[in-house]
């Protein structure tokens, strides 16, 4: 899997800085997390092709989160687009984007879907036979979800040495790195185990952004190989932080440390403060395991490691 941050500062965008979008690349699928103002102009510049973007989640209906969606969806019909689109979003995320097309007369030339989201509890929205998404419950001001997207069981590998030992024909790897068994000429079952070894762990990536500390998330988000947080603020505007429904960088790493999740992301910075430097340093008074966000960077999910390619 791979995570390229388009955008990570809270409210409004800067000249050298960007509200939140990103997108995940898992199983040769790209799906776009949020989409604020200036999103499509960081997809060209971090050279992400629009075409392979099919399905987008939207957290919640604050502007610094899906502004630049509408823009989006026209630029996808100026380019020609046939494919169709689904957008998963809050109840309301249709009607909004309907209306702006309607009033502009701009209907896309692809077919666009919503499934719109109401449910207070965790739910399954996206399935194929790689991946599944569910929903991660936040606390905010408005109805908010993040996304916790998990690979499914990889393929067993191989066990390259004992097929050959076995003699055993290439038509049957496909079945052995399923994990199935194979019975030779002379009515012998070889038990998968002998066969292959165990594949790649599944990784997962659970997004939240925006929350208040909430640790009604940590049995959804358990265990998850990274977790992106937001950090609003830092422990020092903890007042502000609560009565604005955000979290601080202690909060968000003491999440981390409550769901055992493998690396903590930090993001949703508040523009405040003088460098992110700081949010990293206070979180890892609680959790080692800490990067910063930013915008343009990128990470590789790797095993256990996560590898910044920034």
């Amino acid at each position: 899997m791979k995570l390229t941050i388009l955008g990570c500062y809270a409210a409004t965008p800067r000249t050298f800085t960007n509200p939140t979008a990103q997108v995940l690349e898992i199983k040769n699928k790209l799906f776009l997390i949020d989409c604020g103002e200036g999103t499509q102009v960081q997809l060209r510049k971090n050279k992400i092709k629009f075409s392979k973007i099919n399905r987008i989640f939207i957290s919640h209906l604050h502007g610094d989160h899906f502004f630049g969606l509408i823009g989006l969806i026209s630029t996808f019909s100026l380019l020609g687009r046939t494919t169709n689109l689904h957008i998963y979003g809050p109840k309301g995320i249709k009607e909004i984007i309907l209306l702006q097309l309607k009033l502009s007369n701009s209907w896309p030339n692809y077919e666009l879907s919503f499934t719109e989201l109401a449910s207070k509890e965790s739910e399954i929205i996206f399935e194929d036979d790689k991946v599944i998404v569910r929903t991660i419950p936040l606390k905010h001001r408005v109805y908010t979800n993040g996304f916790l997207f998990q690979e499914k069981e990889n393929d067993r590998k191989l066990n390259v040495a004992a097929v050959e030992n076995y003699k055993i024909d290439t038509c049957y790897f496909l079945k052995i790195k399923k994990g199935g068994s194979v019975t030779l000429e002379n009515g012998t079952v070889i038990a998968n185990e002998e066969l292959s070894f165990d594949g790649p762990a599944p990784q997962s990536y659970a997004f939240c952004s925006d929350t208040a500390y909430f640790e009604a998330i940590i049995p959804i988000i358990a265990n998850a190989t990274v977790l992106y947080h937001e950090t609003t603020f830092l422990q020092s505007e903890a007042e502000l932080a609560k009565k604005t429904l955000h979290s601080t960088a202690k909060e968000a790493a003491t999440i981390a440390l409550k769901a055992n999740v493998k690396q903590l992301i930090l993001g949703h910075y508040s523009t405040r403060y003088e460098r992110i430097s700081l949010f990293k340093e206070e979180a890892q008074t609680i959790f080692e395991n800490v990067k910063l966000g930013d915008d343009g960077a990128s990470f590789e999910f790797d095993s256990l490691i996560l590898k910044n390619n920034q």
